[in-house]
């Protein structure tokens, strides 16, 4: 496993690595949408996703013969630790391409959710990490109940991924989430307490309950009976 010295060398070239990135116009569009970070270099997703690549491959190298998988997740979870700490949207999301899921517990994933800025981090977040954890269903269904829509918007986006995988869930389990769905996707307001419920817009939150809405629908005859009866109860079609 890295040092502490090693690491922060290691934050410090993908730091700078990101300069060669650099896309002002990406970077700008994502400020008019309001996507306001404190640094942002306009990094495209693929490019990170490569960078993500070239790092897991670079971790495994640096380990010595001795070393185990689990002492490599362990370098993992540290660079990706020390990356989500800074204030960069780049350094964010790479984090959540580098985390090993089997090595974060639920309180760590608690204190991502709550230091998440924008919707686009919580959805990144929810796609490269928080759907592959082993209690993903679990915190989902936790952050759905949350009063912010940032947690619940992350808490659908997991379900959704659960969902195509085909994730079965007990009768309790389904009722929930129908009822909370169609709250979310009638809701038109939103608390103005806490910072992360000001970042997540209704319009977020509504669409990812129907993405995840959708994508239960998907699973079987059965699901999407349910999923158009639920619909159907507040007015609305379903395709």
């Amino acid at each position: 496993m890295m040092d502490t010295q090693s690491l922060d060398q290691k934050v410090k070239e993908i730091k700078q690595s990101f300069r060669q990135m650099m896309d002002g116009a990406t970077a700008q569009s994502m400020r008019q949408k309001g996507l306001d970070y404190h640094l942002n270099w306009g990094a495209t997703i693929p490019r990170l996703r490569e960078m993500s690549e070239e790092v897991k491959v670079n971790s495994v190298k640096f380990a010595t013969a001795t070393e185990t998988t689990a002492e490599t997740n362990s370098t993992l979870y540290a660079l990706s630790s020390k990356l989500w700490k800074e204030n960069v949207r780049e350094c964010k999301i790479l984090a959540t391409m580098l985390m090993p899921p089997d090595e974060m517990l639920p309180e760590v994933a608690d204190i991502w959710m709550e230091q998440t800025p924008t919707v686009e981090i919580a959805e990144q977040a929810a796609f490269n990490l928080y759907q592959h954890l082993p209690y993903a269903a679990d915190t989902a269904f936790l952050w759905l109940a949350s009063p912010d829509n940032l947690p619940q918007l992350c808490g659908y986006h997991i379900l959704s991924r659960l969902f195509m995988h085909k994730q079965e869930f007990n009768e309790r389990a389904i009722n929930e989430f129908l009822d909370q769905a169609i709250t979310a996707i009638q809701s038109a307001s939103i608390s103005t307490e806490g910072a992360a419920t000001n970042v997540c817009p209704p319009s977020a939150l509504q669409k990812a309950a129907m993405q995840a809405v959708i994508h239960f629908a998907g699973m079987s005859i059965m699901h999407e009976r349910l999923a158009k009866s639920a619909i159907r109860s507040i007015g609305l079609s379903f395709l």
